[in-house]
């Protein structure tokens, strides 16, 4: 086996698992709502989870690890390009705040404290900003 084929696989292997916690975060009411559902095929996409390691991991979801990112940057970009996501696909009002807080939780965002971040992240994603930005005014905003 290669270096660049152990690259690929754990690369493969991170994004199975980041895309299996947030099917665990969508299913953590028992149900994925069409919203939830149109956002994991879109993320599905992005992550590039084949069609068969998609329903396998719907299937099995708790088979997964959840590793969410040790380093608050990584978690900072992986909810920049979620809160994206769900932006994108027009997810309004309520569900985008609901959707938006599990992500966060599961991303490892403290309960207390993730309905800030989700509300400074929404409001951010609606103004533009790029990544870098993103990422200053979530950790100073409590400043």
């Amino acid at each position: 086996m290669s270096i660049s084929d152990l690259f690929d696989s754990g690369f493969k292997k991170r994004n199975e698992d980041h895309f299996a916690a947030i099917v665990r975060v969508a299913m953590d009411d028992g149900i994925i709502t069409e919203d939830e559902k149109a956002f994991l095929d879109r993320l599905a996409r992005n992550l590039d989870i084949s069609e068969a390691d998609y329903k396998q991991i719907l299937k099995d979801y708790q088979s997964h690890p959840i590793n969410p990112p040790t380093s608050y940057d990584r978690r900072l970009e992986r909810l920049y390009d979620l809160a994206r996501m769900v932006y994108a696909d027009h997810i309004k009002g309520e569900k985008q705040v609901l959707l938006l807080k599990k992500i966060g939780i599961g991303l490892g965002f403290s309960p207390n404290n993730v309905m800030y971040v989700v509300d400074k992240a929404l409001t951010l994603v609606n103004d533009g900003v790029d990544l870098d930005t993103f990422m200053e005014e979530i950790k100073n905003m409590n400043r």
